[in-house]
């Protein structure tokens, strides 16, 4: 006899337009993977039908999904991770800096050690809201970035830092090494991203894409490259990587989205040059004002001497540049650009 539940659903507002593997997956809990296996099993109808992945839904339409049966109830690895650091910690919440190779929580193919284990292993409570794979996660990292993140403790942490990061009041700071010269040296690119058509692992810039918006500021120039400042308003999947490969920027060491190996090999970067640099936010219990920041890791620092080493560059000074916003052009499928007055953070709507 199975023990798998048929569970109905109406699709929620704040899901209406994504794709039905999207949707679910944010609705439900489960696994993006876990989601597609469903599609593809015939596991998820509406109106007697089956769904395909690409179906985007709509707010209040009905949808039977036949959960998967209860598997691996085996606990969260508890795996120590050499070089990761605790930056703050106080009963609600834990921020770290990540360091590359270790992916934010378990997931269905991920062998190798994760935040979540981590923190487990050295001893920390995380809250036990949202799936039992991602506890304590309130957002993510790549495996390939460093950086800092936050976990929760605390069960109302979670849901209040879950709010904040849904309404974008948490300023999420980034540095990346971008391929070429960013002209002009400072912009914001608006264009919606999504699953690529064609190959699953991978994001792209499309029309039927989720809103996604990244400021971002040069901050130096070397040979070749850019040194580049990036603020996140939305945080969609490979966001930063997406955008700039889209403006024919790739970061340097992402041959996933485009960069040049050759140039890889010679900054010895086997990842992309990608770093959660800073994160400011609001503490989900005492309303206190916190800011961290994290120095860039080793492998990025190796880079850095190189070029340096290498190649003259050159320090700007950002109060001479006008600000640029691409936006994504439906009929054309292409970013085009349009000057805009330099804003400030604080100035934007």
């Amino acid at each position: 006899m199975s023990n798998r539940e048929l569970r109905t659903l109406s699709v929620p507002e704040g899901v209406a337009g994504e794709r039905i593997d999207s949707a679910l997956t944010r609705v439900l809990g489960l696994s993006r993977t876990a989601v597609v296996k469903l599609l593809e099993d015939g596991d998820i109808t509406t109106g007697g039908k089956a769904m395909p992945k690409s179906d985007r839904v709509t707010a209040g339409q009905i949808i039977d999904v036949l959960m998967p049966a209860p598997i691996n109830t085996d606990p969260i690895p508890l795996t120590p991770l050499e070089g990761l650091t605790i930056v703050y910690d106080d009963q609600d919440i834990v921020v770290i800096d990540k360091p590359i190779g270790c992916a934010a929580h378990p997931s269905p193919g991920w062998t190798g050690p994760t935040v979540v284990g981590a923190l487990m292993a050295a001893g920390y409570s995380i809250s036990t809201s949202g799936p039992a794979e991602r506890q304590g996660i309130v957002h993510r990292l790549d495996v390939g970035t460093s950086g800092l993140m936050i976990v929760a403790k605390s069960d109302k942490a979670f849901h209040v830092l879950k709010d904040a990061f849904r309404n974008r009041t948490v300023y999420k700071i980034y540095h990346a090494m971008v391929q070429g010269h960013m002209d002009p040296t400072t912009g914001t690119i608006d264009a919606p991203i999504d699953r690529h058509p064609k190959e699953d692992h991978r994001f792209a810039v499309m029309a039927t894409g989720k809103e996604s918006i990244t400021h971002y500021e040069v901050i130096e120039f070397y040979r070749g490259v850019s040194m580049v400042k990036i603020e996140l308003e939305t945080g969609r999947t490979h966001q930063i990587r997406v955008h700039f490969s889209a403006l024919h920027h790739p970061l340097v060491g992402d041959t996933t989205y485009g960069a040049d190996p050759v140039l890889a090999k010679s900054l010895q970067m086997s990842r992309p040059w990608l770093h959660a640099a800073e994160l400011r936010f609001a503490h989900p219990v005492t309303g206190e004002a916190l800011n961290f920041h994290a120095p860039y890791p080793a492998d990025l620092t190796r880079s850095l001497a190189l070029l340096s080493d290498a190649v003259p560059r050159t320090t700007l000074v950002s109060t001479r540049f006008v600000t640029t916003r691409f936006h994504f052009c439906n009929t054309w499928g292409l970013l085009i650009s349009r000057a805009l007055p330099k804003l400030g953070r604080s100035e934007r709507g």
